[in-house]
């Protein structure tokens, strides 16, 4: 008895030694549930990364508006000497359109460099013209976000996106406030929205994918407070700089470059890109520093899972063949994917065209520029935290669609409190007093109030939309669409001289046309976000499988 417990003994000893001699049992998990489980969905950590990305919105938001006072057309002129430019009747004093008077007769108040259209004359037979340097402006930005989307995902990510898009933004800004001509000017204003169309995007997908599946919504809205920051901004730096036009170029040149060099070194790349970039490591130190940072410790069995390990051509078991490399995911051959991003697309180009050219059609509201700019700039604050508050319990589908709703029917309200145009409507204001209606300038404040919520709402929907290895290409298109909208905007704020009742209807159609397209698309509220269009499809199928009614691409996404 004696022998067999010291065998028994022996045999435990050994079979002890050897479990302690055996590696840890790996802990694999994805990248959401490490967030959820080990770092925290929202610590001190991600508010910290959110806080020094979003901070770039700023001047992404000064790089797009900035043409509300350099291109705008001054408010006041006057005559060089009394009697000089009197209307064709001979009746003093009636004043009629510049267009009327000799060159030479009459000068703008503020002087010849207040804005581009008084430098360049570019009323009377070429005030269109005074509209393509910004519709340049967005058909740079189109191009740009297609560029910087793939880049973003394929091969430089994020961070080192944005750092390229900073220092472009800088370059071109400068060199446009020395534009000799306005040919010259129209070139650098789309070299300019090219330039800074990463910023947005790769800022974006930078926030939502360092936090849990909960906040996403609200981190996407946190970056909106720094874009209505830089809104508010300008009409505090474009007053002061109210004779030269230049001079407001040349100060919101070097924000980005400040930027650049003193806070995008702390930003960390996100671990989601560097993950299905096979960057396994790298992606593991950012998910430690962040939890360091949020007082937590990942377990050291850790290991991530990668639903997209990077594909290389090898040898087959049998060693007689080599495997052909899967060929990568695309977002345009997934069927269900494209027709997704088709419709994002369009309700997209309605709302750019309507959001951006409600900014840009503050002049034909009769009001001071400034007062109307800084008013607009002050809608966005509610309209971003009431996004805020509302994502967190609203569905992204039905707040998107709705807000876009108010906004398209306050937009046609404000054409029954449109005042014509007097004359040919160039330049025909010669003190610069504005008489317009309040009723109108509240209803318009109201509306813009309301596409606003709706034009953050859609880029967080967007990034839940689709999956990580095209995530950043999905909203570089979303930015494609709007920027398209917005690049035909600049044109129907022309006409709106003439005519300010007809943009307002056409503002308000075009948004209600986006609400009515987004009804199509599914609900994604608390839905994980995945990591590749394969597993995107399987999940998605298999969450919907007993939800046979509707149209396909509406069904609701369940967690």
């Amino acid at each position: 008895m004696e022998d067999e417990e010291a065998q028994r003994l022996v045999h435990m000893n050994i079979n002890l030694a050897r479990s302690e001699s055996l590696p840890p049992v790996k802990l694999e998990l994805t990248v959401d549930e490490v967030v959820e489980e080990y770092v925290g969905s929202l610590g001190f950590s991600q508010l910290l990364h959110v806080f020094l990305v979003s901070l770039a919105w700023i001047f992404d938001s000064q790089s797009a508006l900035v043409t509300i006072f350099t291109d705008a057309q001054p408010s006041a002129w006057r005559c060089k000497s009394p009697g000089s430019c009197i209307d064709a009747g001979g009746d003093e004093g009636a004043l009629t359109s510049v267009c009327q008077f000799e060159p030479g007769t009459w000068e703008w108040v503020g002087g010849n460099t207040s804005s581009v259209i008084a430098e360049w004359g570019l009323i009377c037979d070429r005030k269109f013209l005074a509209a393509v340097p910004a519709s340049l402006f967005f058909v740079g930005s189109l191009l740009g976000s297609a560029v910087y989307g793939h880049l973003a995902d394929a091969q430089l990510g994020r961070k080192r996106t944005v750092r390229i898009a900073c220092v472009l933004t800088t370059l071109t800004s400068f060199l446009t406030s020395l534009s000799p001509d306005v040919w010259t000017y129209a070139f650098l204003r789309f070299a300019n929205g090219f330039a800074r169309s990463g910023i947005g995007i790769c800022c974006l997908v930078l926030s939502t994918e360092a936090v849990g599946r909960k906040w996403r919504g609200q981190v996407g809205q946190y970056g909106f407070f720094f874009f209505t920051a830089g809104f508010l901004s300008l009409p505090l730096i474009a007053y002061p700089t109210r004779s030269c036009w230049r001079d407001l170029y040349k100060i919101i040149s070097f924000f980005p470059l400040l930027y650049c060099c003193l806070l995008v070194p702390f930003v960390s790349e996100s671990p989601r890109w560097l993950l299905i970039k096979g960057r396994d490591g790298e992606a593991l130190d950012v998910l430690k520093k962040f939890a360091r940072l949020n007082g937590k410790k990942l377990p050291s069995n850790l290991v991530l899972s990668n639903p997209s390990p990077p594909k290389t051509i090898g040898k087959d078991e049998g060693g007689g063949g080599s495997m052909a490399a899967e060929p990568e995911e695309s977002l345009w051959r997934t069927k269900w994917a494209a027709q997704r991003m088709i419709l994002v697309m369009s309700a997209g180009f309605g709302l750019g065209f309507v959001y951006l050219g409600i900014q840009l059609n503050v002049e034909n509201l009769n009001f001071n520029l400034y007062f109307t700019v800084a008013l607009n700039a002050m809608m966005e604050i509610p309209a971003v935290f009431i996004g805020s508050v509302l994502l967190s319990f609203m569905n992204r589908r039905l707040l998107f669609s709705q807000s876009a709703f108010i906004a398209g029917v306050l937009c046609i309200l404000c054409v029954f409190f449109s005042r014509e145009n007097r004359g040919s409507g160039d330049a025909d204001k010669q003190d610069g007093s504005g008489s317009g209606s309040w009723a109108q300038l509240i209803i318009e404040g109201v509306g813009f109030m309301a596409a606003s919520t709706a034009f953050d709402v859609i880029y967080i929907y967007c990034v839940e939309l689709f999956p990580t290895n095209v995530r950043n290409f999905a909203v570089s298109m979303l930015r494609q669409a709007l920027m398209l909208g917005a690049s035909i905007a600049p044109l129907l704020v022309a006409v709106g001289r003439l005519s300010p009742s007809f943009s307002f209807l056409v503002f308000g159609s075009l948004s209600i046309f986006s609400g009515v397209l987004s009804l199509w698309l599914p609900e994604t509220r608390n839905a994980p976000l995945y990591e590749t269009l394969k597993q995107q499809e399987e999940e998605e199928s298999l969450s919907c499988a007993s939800d046979d009614s509707g149209f396909e691409l509406g069904k609701e996404v369940r967690s």
